[in-house]
């Protein structure tokens, strides 16, 4: 069965909407795309941008000074940017249905076997092929060609289906352009932005036709772990060039696919169905006892897979089908009537056919919707995923045999040239000091094991963690996860009776696979009845120890309002300014799995204290697949009034902001300008309603990226303990690393910080971008307030990847879950795709008692 890869995300410069690429469409003249001069400044530093040229974003202020001057390697590697000319050809296949970009680039390259087509150009497989000369139409811009699948007819068979292709000349393209960018000559307009997808489509034209493919990652079947479910995961390699200062860089990586398990259909469904070592295949038969659940979890699965299948008549040669759903009856049970109108059954029409009688005539047959992915697979996919940073350069380096740059015959047509010698490259980065906090004291260990010993311990927990608990011996209530809201209404009926008053705390103990009794908590805590709960997991409280108690008290104490640390004042000059309050807003849209029309989410959270540790959050359903935040102007008026509030209430301020930092998740960099824009347009309005005029910086923070730093160690600290200043334990660069030269964009402020330890593999940066910015922050300003945030993530101890509120932002769309009722007929889960309209209907707002709270931590 023909794998289907869904790889690790990663955005890359280039492409222009859905079909990656860049000029005309359609009727006119073709255009003219950077035509000047032929003249590069490879090598050299670029100059400063001069006044007439724009950008989306901030222009860089400057560079950083602050922390310990390092270098550190990268996945990346130098090339030199073409000086010849490149034509641009639209590409019309004729086709009643979207055909697959393995079979257009299969047509294509049928087409380019033409003499007029030589040398060969690269194609995207949808809309667009880059030339490295022009096709000779005779005069005209275009042409019309036929093209059989397979180039010839098959003996004994059928001939193969013939395509109408329309090949039409829309642009020509200067590399030149690309390089101005680069030396911050040039504005980044729609020529640059074409010429960079051109180049990323000829370096990715050899790799595309050996090995599967998904964006810009290629997948090789040597490296793979079978991980059950159907389920197998694949090594690969990501490539994409990227511009940099005075450079164009070739950023290299790892990447992991997982595809449909090869093999026959039949033994891929019976894994899926049974755990046995050997299962009989007539249990796929819905007239032996399969299951009806078992039935559609298989169909959901199955569905739009591509199976090989080897027809009924020996001499003809195996086609390619694509499953739409399952039959409950089996090739026995399914009639139909043949040419001559005579009725006969599948089994039957394959016997008479063939010769052979089918082995399982009674099981279930394949007509075959993305099942969800099972927690246990994603566990493997993160093993299968982790290498070390030595171990995962190493590999990098290998990948350039797969890649195939120096024996692509594109990448020499167009004049591309890639020097591996320059990989890694070597880049300016800074160590910045770890902020200092005050934490409270740690508790020391306790173990549990009943529900009464849980209790007693996460009491004690909260005392040494310096929580006031009200009730040394809680009320313990015992039910079952089918009657979890009984079973909770119980226990708050009884506390009730013992102290006259409704619960504070509901403490929850999950078994395995508790995600469903979860849901149910949550919502009955967060939406109904407006009481805290905390879940805990019955296999790590058998075997907790002190820090576990201590991290779930650092959970519980924001809930109910506490603070957990707090940033030393020497570290916080900015953002505890009194002269100039500061108010931090983090946002994040959520969008449902590939293939689902169901709605997306946003979130927004907002602190409400002058140390920015106190958040408030809130979340809201919008049309699927929405990037720009749909209702964010009620979210932001109402995060600004409760902070108002509680500055006037409780800390006795005016309550009037004089910044307003933004932080923005999920947003690729194709979607910057519109996002920012229409966003920072919406808060400047509700600043201006609300009487109050703060200055706004609006950063995005990107994770789905694929650089990587490297240190120089060749061993590894505890290996070499003298190691210890320059890497940490995994072998990662320290917490703290930033790097804002060498492989940053080459005109606008943005740069890379690596916050955190390495706990798995090798860490990623995040990657932030000022998009906006009255508040003029220099860089070290800017970098020095993400490196705090990055500390100040409540309910950890250490430092995380991205700033608090962002991850706060995160938590809360991921639980959107948490506001449909569970016990409702039509419930949220992951897999549903209900409308958008009958999403808000059934969406519940948080209660009003947990509006206040950090109740998402």
């Amino acid at each position: 069965m023909p794998p289907r890869p869904t790889t690790e995300g990663g955005t890359a410069w280039g492409g222009r909407g859905r079909d990656g690429g860049g000029g005309a469409r359609g009727g006119g003249r073709p255009q003219s795309i950077g035509r000047g001069a032929q003249t590069t400044s490879e090598g050299l530093q670029p100059s400063g941008p001069t006044a007439h040229i724009t950008t989306v974003g901030v222009r860089r202020p400057g560079y950083g000074t602050a922390g310990r001057n390092i270098k550190v390697k990268t996945n990346t590697c130098v090339v030199k940017v073409p000086q010849k000319m490149i034509y641009h050809y639209d590409v019309d296949i004729v086709s009643e249905k979207t055909l697959p970009p393995r079979f257009t680039m299969q047509l294509v390259k049928e087409l380019q076997q033409k003499e007029e087509f030589l040398p060969k150009g690269s194609y995207d497989g949808k809309k667009n092929l880059f030339m490295p000369h022009v096709i000779d139409f005779g005069g005209a811009d275009m042409r019309e060609y036929n093209v059989a699948v397979n180039g010839s007819s098959q003996p004994g068979g059928r001939p193969p289906p013939v395509f109408k292709i329309r090949i039409k000349k829309v642009a020509e393209i200067n590399p030149e352009v690309l390089q101005r960018f680069i030396d911050g000559k040039q504005s980044q307009d729609e020529s640059v932005q074409t010429a960079l997808t051109a180049l990323n489509v000829v370096i990715r034209m050899l790799p595309i036709q050996k090995y599967p493919f998904n964006s810009r990652s290629f997948f090789i079947k040597t490296d793979f772990k079978n991980v059950g479910h159907g389920f197998q995961l694949r090594r690969g390699y990501f490539q994409s060039l990227r511009p940099s200062p005075g450079h164009l860089l070739l950023n290299i990586d790892l990447s992991t696919g997982m595809f449909y398990k090869p093999g026959p259909l039949i033994g891929v469904a019976l894994e899926i169905v049974s755990n046995a070592r050997n299962p009989d295949p007539n249990i796929l038969s819905t007239d032996r006892g399969l299951p009806d659940r078992i039935f559609k979890d298989l169909e959901r699965f199955l569905k739009n897979v591509r199976v090989s299948v080897q027809p009924a008549t020996a001499s003809s040669p195996p086609k390619v089908h694509t499953i739409s759903s399952l039959t409950r009856e089996g090739a026995q049970g399914i009639t139909f009537n043949t040419r001559d109108g005579t009725p006969t059954t599948v089994a039957s029409y394959f016997h008479n056919l063939s010769g052979r009688a089918l082995r399982y005539p009674d099981i279930i047959c394949a007509k075959l919707a993305r099942k969800q992915i099972p927690p246990d697979v994603t566990r493997h996919m993160v093993d299968f995923s982790k290498k070390s940073p030595a171990e995962r350069l190493a590999s990098i380096k290998d990948g350039f045999g797969v890649l195939g740059h120096t024996e692509s015959e594109y990448v020499r047509n167009f004049g591309l040239d890639v020097n591996e010698d320059t990989f890694p490259m070597v880049t300016d980065a800074r160590q910045l000091p770890a902020p200092k906090l005050k934490y409270s004291e740690g508790s020391k260990p306790i173990f549990a094991k009943t529900a009464e010993s849980v209790a007693h311990d996460f009491v004690n927990g909260c005392k040494n963690f310096g929580i006031v608990v009200g009730d040394d011996n809680p009320i313990i209530q015992y039910g079952a996860g089918q009657a979890t809201t009984l079973v909770l209404r119980e226990a708050g009926k009884k506390c009730l009776d013992k102290h006259k008053v409704v619960p504070d705390l509901l403490l929850v103990i999950l078994p395995d696979g508790g995600s469903d009794i979860w849901h149910a908590v949550k919502y009955f805590g967060d939406v109904e009845h407006g009481v805290v709960t905390q879940c805990l997991m019955a296999t790590k409280c058998n075997r907790a120890s002190g820090q576990y108690w201590a991290n779930v008290s650092l959970k519980v104490n924001l809930k109910f309002g506490g603070i957990n640390a707090v940033p030393d004042d020497a570290n916080s000059t900015i953002i505890s300014d009194s002269i100039n309050p500061t108010i931090i807003m983090g946002a994040d849209v959520m969008h449902p799995a590939p293939g689902s029309d169901a709605p997306s989410y946003s979130s927004l959270v907002g602190s409400v204290d002058s140390r920015a540790i106190k958040y408030i959050a809130k979340i809201k359903v919008q049309k699927s697949r929405q990037e720009i935040i749909a209702d964010l102007r009620t979210m932001a008026m109402e995060i600004i009034l409760d902070y108002q509030d509680y500055q006037q209430k409780v800390e006795k301020t005016s309550g009037k902001p004089k910044r307003l930092l933004f932080f923005r998740d999920g947003v690729s960099e194709g979607q910057f300008k519109e996002v920012m824009q229409q966003e920072v347009d919406v808060l400047k309005k509700v600043c201006a309603d609300l009487k109050i005029s703060p200055k706004i910086t609006f950063i995005i923070v990107g994770k789905r990226h694929h650089y990587r730093y490297f240190t120089f160690l060749e061993s590894f600290f505890p290996l070499n303990p003298q190691n210890k200043t320059e890497a940490d334990p995994k072998g990662n660069c320290l917490a703290g690393t930033v790097v804002d030269k060498g492989i940053t964009h080459p005109l606008e402020f943005d740069f890379y910080l690596l916050s955190h330890g390495g706990l798995l593999g090798t860490s990623r940066p995040a990657h932030y971008s000022v998009l906006y910015d009255d508040n003029g922050f220099k860089a070290d300003s800017i970098q020095s307030i993400c490196n705090l945030l990055c500390y100040m993530y409540g309910r950890a101890a250490r430092s995380v990847s991205i700033p608090a509120p962002v991850y706060y932002a995160d938590i809360v769309c991921s639980r959107a879950r948490n506001h449909y009722d569970p016990n409702a007929a039509d419930g949220f889960s992951e897999s549903s795709s209900i409308a958008t309209s009958d999403a808000l209907q059934s969406f519940k707002p948080l209660h009003v008692r947990q509006s206040k709270r950090m109740y998402f931590m």
